[in-house]
């Protein structure tokens, strides 16, 4: 296949994709593009509901986590004042052990262990829009005194590294939106804005939405953004910049490969997630991206450092799947063929011997401590999530699931779920943060007045029991672990250490 004819079937996949967002929903725009500038740009749906005016590549909207790679980019640019083997307890003093010996580098390539903070609010009871402060929230990680697990030894998803090393940034005088004007927007002469919370005033700005089961809802968030997401612009602009760091345009030379370059865990291995990008692979290919996601919106982009070629998503809408509609671009112009993910590991929840730890499989979609992916065929019964952010690597042995989570080796066994007894009636709180949970009749009760609810708890054995909790676009499957008579821990992916004891 020619590369022409390459581009043409990319553009016709993604055309197929933008037109699936109705003229009466909210929508996104893709976007294809080489070394000399755009090939196309598809857009579908709208940027506003109330206005009902077409979403195109220049919609503004929140790019989330897309940001990581910028201000990874930042720290790079400050490495005379704060360097990737620096302990963050050297520019945080207020840290307590082990937050504090983890290092800058481990805490932006997921390696570090630590907490994520909008999930450590979630187990507290705190709602996706109660707003907080930068400042009250360092003060609060101020106080942790566990990781989620030992800094090296896993690769899991978390937000709070890139809270932190901001934050020490910003101590020595230097902010993440000012870099942005500077280094990157200026000098590409587009449109990029960090702001701080999400109520800050963004030039352009539309609306995100998520669906709620009969409508849809406009989305917010209260907590403090951090340049862990807070980054916005339109799908033009993130083409602009992409293409320049795929490229290596003037000043930008030889940046993305300090960025995605293999960062390794203490065992040597590398993970595949590098600074604040994630490799990803069609055949013999590999590709860097990363994706993003805040209450209704969601981006993505991915490059080819190889051919100089790249594809944006950015939508207005919760439910897009911009990594499927990157990857399948990418496929059609290389002509490579997409994983197939006709997983055979049974249907079910799996837990391990001991810890929190468990898994749930559906249609060859695994649920592991709440964080979902599809598993893709690696053969010899081999199921893999081709994730570099949420590695996983399983194989049904006929009596256990087996192989590694995170690069850590595991294994789990078939369980079925039990209505929960008495064990656990009683009032429990986290003394340090004024957090309650009441247990009674198998249920979990979180919050106070209208917004007080009853969570039906599910024994899944070994002291472990599962419940839902919603709030507002989020639906959260909680896992609470018993560490003692009178002391246990809620548990998701993100955050695995937040303690209650039970009131005497």
């Amino acid at each position: 296949m020619s590369l022409e004819a390459g581009w043409q079937a990319a553009s016709s996949l993604a055309r197929d994709f933008a037109d699936q967002w109705p003229g009466d929903e909210p929508g996104g725009a893709i976007i294809g593009f080489d070394a000399s500038g755009v090939r196309f740009a598809h857009a579908g749906g709208v940027e506003s509901l109330s206005t009902l005016a077409p979403f195109t590549a220049d919609s503004v909207v929140r790019y989330a986590s897309v940001t990581k790679h910028a201000f990874a980019a930042m720290v790079l640019h400050h490495g005379n004042v704060i360097g990737l083997d620096d302990r963050l307890g050297v520019h945080l003093p207020e840290l307590r052990k082990p937050l504090a010996d983890v290092t800058v580098g481990r805490a932006l390539d997921m390696s570090g262990g630590l907490p994520d903070t909008r999930e450590c609010l979630t187990l507290l009871g705190l709602s996706v829009y109660t707003e907080t402060e930068a400042r009250q929230l360092l003060e609060f990680l101020a106080t942790l005194t566990r990781l989620n697990f030992d800094a090296g030894t896993e690769v899991s998803y978390s937000n709070t590294g890139y809270r932190l090393v901001e934050a020490a940034l910003e101590r020595k005088g230097f902010a993440f939106d000012d870099f942005i004007q500077r280094e990157i927007a200026g000098p590409l002469g587009i449109f990029l804005k960090a702001p701080d919370v999400w109520n800050d005033p963004v030039a352009g700005l539309v609306p995100g939405y998520w669906k709620a089961p009969e409508k849809w809802q406009l989305s917010a968030a209260g907590l403090h953004i951090s340049a862990s997401g807070s980054l916005a612009g339109s799908g033009r602009a993130l083409a602009r910049w992409t293409q320049a760091l795929v490229s290596g345009e003037g000043k930008f030379a030889g940046l993305l490969q300090k960025l995605s370059a293999a960062r390794p865990l203490a065992d040597g291995r590398a993970s595949g997630y590098g600074l604040g990008l994630r490799w990803s692979s069609l055949g013999a290919r590999k590709f860097v991206g990363h994706g993003g996601s805040h209450p209704g919106y969601k981006s993505y982009f991915l490059l080819d450092p190889v051919e100089k070629t790249g594809f944006v998503v950015v939508s207005n809408r919760e439910d897009t799947n911009g990594y499927k509609i990157a990857l399948g671009a990418m496929a059609a112009l290389t002509g490579e063929q997409l994983p197939r993910t006709d997983c055979t590991i049974p249907d079910g929840l799996y837990v391990a011997d001991a810890g929190a730890l468990w898994l749930e499989m559906h249609n060859g979609i695994a649920n592991c401590l709440d964080a979902e992916d599809t598993l893709y065929d690696d053969g010899d019964g081999w199921f893999s999530s081709r994730s570099a952010s949420s590695p996983m690597r399983l194989r049904w042995t006929g009596e256990a699931l087996e192989g590694e989570i995170g690069h850590a080796a595991r294994r789990l066994l078939p369980v079925t779920p039990q209505p929960a007894g008495a064990e656990l009636d009683g009032s429990w709180q986290t003394p340090l943060y004024g957090a309650h949970l009441e247990i009674r009749g198998g249920s979990a009760i979180m919050g106070i007045g209208p917004t007080r609810r009853a969570m039906p708890l599910h024994d899944i054995g070994g002291g472990r029991y599962l419940f839902t909790l919603h709030d507002g676009p989020w639906i959260k499957r909680v896992c609470l672990n018993r560490l003692g008579d009178d002391r246990l821990e809620l548990v998701l992916s993100r955050s695995r250490m937040m303690e209650y004891v039970r009131k005497g």
